[in-house]
């Protein structure tokens, strides 16, 4: 009932072109290290020692931090799109547990990382966030590593540049997510329901070419889609 909710809140054309599509339906060769495939990267070897945080268990992508990582966990498909939207299954199963969309293009020098924006998923709210004209833009994410005070240019960038919708979220349980891009807006949706928008000048970045799923705790994610209508 949920998935036809969430389809029907949906205009058929509306998505537009998939440009890719999992639903994590194999197996891997080994449990030692990840192993995820179908184009997915992870930073387990960089960041967690090679660890394995990445599993294909009973048809989903279980995604969990390592007691020895000293990062999130960043699991990542290349996703070149101008406009577009990303639709995913989750579930998160612990009150501390999150799931950020992050959206990056590594091409882009002028932010950390190539960090653009986010949506960040938790069982208490929904968090859209400009990256690219904020807390990433490369001067302020130098200064804040550096543990420089911030100018008050720097200072004044940080203003408005994310916004938080209040939303309970059942733990333990399956959810439909929706995060659509058009032009500088930034909209999810969870199981059918708007939770909100956002609108900033980082989230129109011409090309977003990498899709970050980032999990500082625990989560699980199934039949990831994402879409380009320009």
């Amino acid at each position: 009932l949920t998935t036809l909710l969430f389809a029907s809140a949906l205009p058929a054309d509306d998505l537009g072109q998939v440009l890719f599509n999992d639903a994590f339906d194999r197996n891997e060769s080994q449990e030692t290290s990840d192993e995820p495939g179908n184009g997915w990267g992870t930073n387990s070897k960089s960041r967690a020692k090679g660890h394995k945080q990445v599993d294909l268990k009973d048809g989903a992508m279980r995604i969990y931090l390592h007691a020895e990582a000293n990062h999130a966990v960043s699991v990542t498909h290349p996703a070149e799109f101008t406009d577009g939207a990303v639709s995913l299954r989750f579930m998160l199963e612990d009150a501390q547990d999150s799931l950020g969309l992050n959206f990056a293009d590594l091409q882009f020098k002028e932010v950390h990382a190539g960090h653009l924006f986010v949506a960040k998923i938790s069982p208490k709210a929904v968090q859209l966030q400009d990256l690219k004209t904020g807390n990433m833009r490369l001067d302020i994410s130098e200064a804040r590593q550096a543990k420089k005070p911030l100018t008050a240019d720097q200072k004044q960038a940080l203003q408005g540049k994310e916004k938080i919708f209040p939303h309970a979220l059942e733990i333990g349980k399956w959810h439909d997510l929706l995060v659509q891009i058009r032009g500088d807006t930034l909209t999810a949706t969870i199981n059918g329901q708007l939770i909100g928008s956002f609108s900033s000048p980082g989230i129109a970045h011409p090309t977003k070419r990498l899709l970050r799923l980032a999990v500082p705790r625990n989560a699980v994610v199934d039949d990831v889609k994402i879409y380009c209508t320009k």
